[in-house]
């Protein structure tokens, strides 16, 4: 997704958090009921236009609901779907380029709920309620097909991997009977630095940096830590640029820096081959936009 934002922030506090600059962070897990349930929604939710102009934008789940502030509704497709920008197609001009804020909160049965599932289960409730959203308020109608299309496997390299276990991690929710590991990764342009990841969602990541599905056959199993440093297409080419002063401390401008394809060679032992493979696609077919409350 190409966005003009200064910041991006995603988070689902308590659970996984994923803080970014200059980049458009995901959250793994395809969305589907879990066993024994209904599709969840949002008791009441609040939207509204955001004119503000300033590119700022945050979408934050806390444990009773979701907060956005000058979100999109392909925004909220892609996360809804857990669907990468290339996968979308459809819809008016209107659903990239204009902003909303919301304000939606869940009623005390489903916070209930929701703190009985695991982690990965607990985000696959919070995007089927945001399609719910998506389906009500904003009367989004879409369709799926599968194409098959070039993709990446994400391998491990001739010389073996190069990363670190994470510790077991601290206690906290999302996981029946207690808690579960906090994932966390923070992005910028050309840098991923993250903490207790799987490989699923390592490959998950890369796939937006490279425009093409990755999927994970390095066979590695549990959660990792570790820094990846790359140069990125947008990295390179406002190398030249000056800094944005809303911005913050720019990252690193050295266009000359290794792609992310030999980053991850060389940095932690992995490495993706090009293979052709189903890949699910997103078709918008109606959407409108929502009265004001």
């Amino acid at each position: 997704m190409k966005m003009a934002c200064n910041k991006f922030l995603v988070a689902i506090v308590g659970a996984v958090v994923v803080a970014a600059t200059g980049a458009a962070p995901r959250v793994e897990a395809q969305a589907s009921p879990a066993a024994g349930t209904s599709s969840p929604s949002f008791e009441v939710a609040s939207i509204k236009p955001n004119h503000s102009g300033d590119n700022r934008i945050s979408l934050m789940f806390a444990p009773d609901g979701l907060s956005a502030s000058g979100a999109s509704v392909k925004m909220l497709v892609d996360f809804a779907y857990n669907m990468k920008d290339f996968q979308i197609s459809g819809g008016p001009g209107w659903i990239d380029s204009e902003r909303f804020d919301i304000e939606a909160k869940m009623e005390e049965s489903t916070i209930a709920a929701l703190k009985k599932l695991t982690l990965e289960q607990s985000i696959e409730q919070r995007r089927l309620m945001v399609q719910s959203l998506l389906a009500e308020r904003f009367k989004l109608k879409v369709s799926h097909s599968s194409k098959e299309l070039p993709i990446y496997a994400l391998v491990v390299a001739k010389n073996g991997p190069k990363l670190t276990k994470s510790a077991d991690a601290p206690p906290g929710p999302g996981a029946p009977g207690g808690p579960g590991p906090r994932s966390m990764m923070s992005l910028q342009i050309g840098e991923l630095t993250a903490t207790a990841i799987s490989m699923t969602m390592l490959a998950d990541r890369i796939a937006r940096e490279v425009g093409r599905n990755v999927v994970d056959k390095t066979g590695l199993e549990g959660r990792y830590d570790f820094t990846l440093h790359w140069t990125s297409d947008r990295q390179a080419l406002s190398a030249a640029g000056p800094a944005d002063a809303n911005q913050g401390p720019a990252p690193s401008q050295d266009s000359s820096g290794p792609s992310i394809f030999t980053a991850l060679q060389e940095q932690l032992g992995l490495k993706l081959e090009s293979q052709k493979g189903p890949v699910e696609t997103l078709i918008i077919e109606s959407v409108e936009k929502p009265s004001e409350n």
